[in-house]
């Protein structure tokens, strides 16, 4: 997945900034960002604290370890399930 070129206490910052009232075009324009990119932060980190995004972070990097090992597994379940079928057993 492509990393983020802000962090999350830069995103933070660019939410709390509309939240004291500025207005979402104006933020976006400072920062560089779409409208799109603006919203799709405000629905995953919204109403977020830093430690709350850093403990999210953690989780998933987390989940990602049994999802790999999941993934290795069945790879080599299917390689040697192809090779029983081509031995005939």
């Amino acid at each position: 997945m492509k990393r983020s070129k802000f962090s999350e206490s830069q995103i933070l910052g660019v939410l709390k900034a509309v939240e004291s009232g500025r207005t979402v075009a104006e933020v976006c324009r400072e920062t560089g960002i779409s409208t799109g990119t603006y919203f799709k932060w405000k629905s995953k980190y919204g109403g977020m604290s830093a430690s709350d995004v850093r403990r999210l972070r953690e989780l998933e990097e987390e989940n990602a370890k049994p999802k790999r090992m999941y993934a290795d597994v069945s790879l080599e379940l299917r390689a040697l399930k192809d090779l029983i079928e081509k031995k005939g057993w």
